[in-house]
Order: C-alpha cells, then sequence, then structure tokens
C-alpha cells in the first residue's frame, strides 16, 4: 500500500473509532490499516477508542495486532490506552485491554507517571478499580491524587 493511500485509510480509521462505528473500523482493519498507527500528533487509535469507552473497537484493534502496552503521544492524547480507559471508568475497554494483556502496573511517561488503579480510583471509578485488583494491579500504587493532567 502506497503512503498517500496509507495515511488516508488511516485518517479514516480515526474518524470511525471517534463515531464509534466497528464496522468501519473492521473494514479498514480488514483493508490493511495499521492498527498501531498513530495520527500527526501521535495519537495512536488504541488510545482513541480506550478514551472514548469504545470496548468493541478496543477489541478489535487489538485483536489486529495493536500492543496493548504502549503510550500514545498526541497532544492531550498521551498515555496509555489503560490509563485512558481507567481514568475514565470505561469498564468495558478495560476489560478488553486486560484480557489482551495490558499490564494493569504499567506507570504512563515511561514509568514515572500514574499506574491504571491511580487513574481509576482518582475518578473514581469504584468497578475499573476492582477490575485492575482482579487483574494484579499493585494496591500500594492506586492511591487516591489530586488530578495532575488534563484529559
Amino acid at each position: 500500500m502506497n503512503r498517500r493511500r496509507r495515511k488516508k485509510l488511516s485518517k479514516r480509521l480515526f474518524g470511525a473509532i471517534q463515531a464509534g462505528d466497528a464496522v468501519a473500523v473492521r473494514a479498514l482493519l480488514g483493508a490493511g490499516v495499521d492498527p498501531g498507527c498513530s495520527d500527526g500528533e501521535g495519537t495512536t487509535p488504541l488510545y482513541t477508542a480506550a478514551v472514548n469507552g469504545e470496548a468493541v473497537i478496543v477489541g478489535l484493534l487489538l485483536l489486529a495486532g495493536a500492543s496493548p502496552d504502549v503510550e500514545s503521544r498526541g497532544v492531550g492524547a498521551e498515555g496509555t490506552a489503560l490509563c485512558a480507559a481507567a481514568c475514565w471508568g470505561h469498564a468495558g475497554s478495560v476489560r478488553e485491554l486486560l484480557a489482551h494483556g495490558a499490564d494493569p502496573n504499567l506507570r504512563e511517561d515511561g514509568g514515572t507517571g500514574w499506574s491504571p488503579l491511580e487513574w481509576a480510583n482518582n475518578g473514581p471509578h469504584p468497578e475499573t478499580a476492582a477490575l485492575l485488583v482482579a487483574a494484579g494491579a499493585d494496591a500500594g500504587n492506586g492511591s487516591v491524587r489530586e488530578c495532575g493532567r488534563a484529559w
């Protein structure tokens, strides 16, 4: 696939994710769009789906080969998909990410930021926090803090 077509399809993928259109996401992935591609700012499709609570799309991206622990680098969209889903209490997305091997103890910002459990507790999102603890999240890393980042 040439670069121009790849860029065009990638843009469509992000649009489909934003619209919550799992059928279009499935079709685009089937057409060869890289599930790990990032947009011009560095935001990953998996982060976009997770932060928007699109659990079905999160699952599609993971099944297509997106890495569950890659950090998104977009402006205002930085961090891991699991932290993004935990921050907003999107339990379905958290379940999908954990089922596909996301590390419940992986801190953002190259290991110096918050853990998914800290984000869930900061919400507060007790259901999401419970899912993370059940998956092995270190409860010692889950204290409630002031929100230190704008989403």
